[in-house]
C-alpha cells in the first residue's frame, strides 16, 4: 500500500471522527479497515489489539505506520499485469496490496470510477474541488486504454509519494 502524506491522514481521521471528539472510537476504526481493506474484526479483538477503545490522531498515525509495514510480505496471489507472484521487493509487494483495493472488481485495472469510489472512501474525494478521476488516470495512462493497469498505478503511486 502506498503511504499517505500526514495531511491526507489529518482528512481521514477528521472524516471518521463522526462526532467531533477527537477520537476514532473502535468502531469507526473498524469501519475503516472493513471499507478499505475488507478487514474484519470484532470490536472486543481490535480494542484488545490497540490496548485501547479509542485513538487520538498521534495513536492513529502509529497505528497506520504499523499497518503499512505489516502489509509487506505479499500473501501468494497473482501479482496484476506482470504476472511475477515471488520475490518481489517490498515495495512492489505493497503496491501489489494497494492495486487490489482500488482494483475493487478484481478486472486487473483501476478505472475512474474505481478511483472515485477509493477517494470517496477515504474521505479524499469532495465533488466541490473539481478534482476529476479520468484526467487523473490519463496523466499515467501510456497505453491510452482509459483505464490504470499495474504498471501505470505504480508510476502513478510513486510519483505521488515521492
Amino acid at each position: 500500500m502506498f503511504v499517505l502524506k500526514t495531511n491526507d491522514l489529518k482528512r481521514i481521521f477528521q472524516e471518521l471522527d463522526k462526532n467531533g471528539d477527537g477520537l476514532l472510537s473502535a468502531a469507526e476504526l473498524s469501519w475503516l479497515l472493513e471499507s478499505i481493506g475488507g478487514v474484519h474484526f470484532s470490536l472486543q479483538e481490535l480494542e484488545s489489539s490497540l490496548g485501547k477503545s479509542c485513538l487520538n490522531f498521534d495513536e492513529f498515525l502509529l497505528f497506520y505506520d504499523s499497518i503499512t509495514k505489516q502489509g509487506g510480505g505479499g500473501n501468494g496471489e497473482a501479482v496484476p499485469a506482470d504476472g511475477q507472484d515471488q520475490g518481489c521487493k517490498e515495495e512492489d509487494c505493497d503496491l501489489v496490496e494497494a492495486f487490489k483495493v482500488y482494483d475493487s472488481n478484481g478486472d486487473g485495472f483501476i478505472s475512474a470510477e474505481e478511483l472515485q469510489s477509493m477517494l470517496s472512501r477515504l474521505g479524499l474525494w469532495d465533488e466541490m474541488t473539481g478534482k476529476d478521476c479520468r484526467g487523473m488516470i490519463s496523466k499515467y495512462d501510456t497505453n491510452f486504454d482509459g483505464v490504470l493497469d499495474f504498471e501505470e498505478f505504480k508510476k502513478m503511486m510513486l510519483h505521488t509519494s515521492s
